[in-house]
Order: structure tokens, then sequence, then C-alpha cells
């Protein structure tokens, strides 16, 4: 990472808060996560390492050691968890901050506002969101210029891509930041203004709820739904596996904003309702569509 981000700040340490710390430190950068409870900052610190470890043993064709330690332990030194905003001061303060809290918007919004309270000097403030407004994320904020949508994708190390979203008042200077942040954590970004969904989960998200439906309707198993994306269409992961790592109440939540934003054609299965009523939640909870 070059000095202008090299310091930066991930608040919310699920699947996707973890993921994105795992790569920005992997990239150079020296992060701190936040989270609200001492409990979910120890969870949360695990996943990162436990990602770290992973990707460095399987760089070092599969095999731990002291090489692999040791490339851990450096990466781990820039790392940092903590309850809470810490305050800037004269030795420290973020270079960027991504938000990546749980997709509702009074939740975010107030994260954000919060963020720019506390670091109103930072460059640049991003949300982790696949598919709330940013309009309505920026409406409380002070400066909306300098906030902009990184959407992640799941699980973040092993994806290329990174969404940014502009909000209508979205700067250009914020802008040209994300990009250059996105290429200095080697993925590629596309473009696209705020609108629900956005381009990627608003196509993502229907091939979901088909899939889901075909299962309700015993059309095929999730099992061979999966398999026929992956080989008949090349898909990395099938969608039933991708809703499991995603999380079943995340895609339940997206699936009904969808629907009041674009109508009927996202209305969520009575599976998925169903299993996120009895807690079966993907990969998170054990089980899904998948044993875990």
């Amino acid at each position: 990472m070059s000095n202008r981000f090299n310091d930066a700040v991930v608040v919310g340490g699920g699947t996707m808060g973890s993921g994105i710390a795992q790569v920005f430190l992997e990239s150079g950068a020296s992060l701190v996560l936040i989270e609200v409870d001492q409990r979910r900052a120890d969870s949360a610190a695990e996943q990162v390492k436990a990602g770290i470890r992973s990707k460095l043993i399987y760089e070092n064709n599969r095999t731990d050691g002291p090489q692999v330690e040791a490339k851990a332990a450096e990466i781990l030194a820039r790392f940092s968890t903590t309850v809470g905003l810490p305050a800037p001061s004269a030795a420290w303060s973020p270079d960027l901050v991504i938000e990546s809290v749980f997709e509702d918007v009074e939740v975010k919004s107030d994260v954000l506002t919060r963020i720019e309270t506390v670091y109103p000097e930072c460059p640049l403030v991003a949300t982790n969101t696949s598919s709330l407004s940013i309009n309505a994320l920026s409406s409380r904020l002070l400066h909306p210029e300098n906030l902009i949508g990184m959407h992640f994708f799941n699980p973040v190390p092993r994806s290329s891509l990174v969404e940014l979203i502009l909000g209508t008042k979205t700067s250009q200077e914020t802008i040209n930041l994300a990009q250059a942040v996105v290429a200095e954590i080697s993925r590629e970004s596309i473009l696209v203004h705020d609108s629900p969904g956005f381009a990627t989960s608003r196509l993502g998200i229907i091939l979901g709820l088909e899939a889901i439906r075909m299962v309700e309707e015993g059309v095929a198993s999730a099992e061979d739904i999966d398999q026929g994306m992956v080989l008949g269409y090349k898909h990395p992961m099938g969608p039933l596996k991708l809703t499991d790592l995603v999380g079943l109440d995340i895609r339940l939540a997206i699936s009904e904003y969808l629907e009041e934003k674009l109508g009927p054609r996202f209305s969520p299965p009575q599976l998925l309702r169903t299993k996120v009523a009895i807690g079966e939640l993907g990969k998170k909870s054990g089980k899904g569509f998948y044993e875990w």
C-alpha cells in the first residue's frame, strides 16, 4: 500500500468485514478492526488470522511450517482489534474507513454518522453494502460527498471485483480515491450509479431466489443445481452454496428490500423465510442449504 492508504479501519467484523480486513492486511496496510464488544472482536480476530494462515499455506504448496508462521506474524503485527471507534491522535489517524455492519439503513446510517464525527479529517469513508441506497445512507452526513459504496464480494479474499456505487453527491475526488484503493489491493472496480440492488446484486439475487424456488418445488437438489451452474455456466460457486456463505438472513433482507423497491419479481420464496425463522442461516449457523 502507498503511504496515503496505509492506515485503514474496518467497522464490523463479521464474514465480510473480516474478509475485507484480511485483504487490506495482505496488501501491506496497517488495520484496526472495530466491533461492538470484546467477544465479537475476538471472534473477528480469529477469522482474520485463520484466513491469512490458510492463504499462506495454500501459497506455500499447501504446506505449513516456519516460513508460513513467520510471514503470518509479519502481517498480523499490523493488525489489531478494539471495541468502539478509537480516537485519532498525533501519532495515528485513518486514511480510510470502511463500514461493514449489518445490512440495515438505520444501523449503517448511525455508524456512518459516528465515523464522520470521530474522523472528520479522513479522506475516504466507504460503506460495504450489496443493496442499500448510498443516497439514503449519506442523507444524515455533513459531507455526503465523501461517502462511496464499496461492495465487496463473498468470499472477499477470493474475489477480484469491488463494485463502487456512486451517490448523487459523491465527489469525483472520492471516486478517484476509491478507485486507487481498489487498485492497491489488487482488485478491479466497476462504477455503478445508486439504484436498488446496484448491478451485481440485482442480477445475483434473481438467480439465487430462483434456485431456492427450484429446491422448494423439488426440481433438483441444492447440490445438483449448484453443480449445473458451476459446470454448465462456469460460475465459480453455485447460487445456493453462495447463499449459505452470504447468510440466508442477509439474502432475505436484500430480497425484501428489492421487492419493496422494484416489485414482486424479487419476492422471497417461502423456503427462504422458513429457514431463516428456524435459524438455518447458512455457514455461520452450521446449516443452510448445506451442512457445514
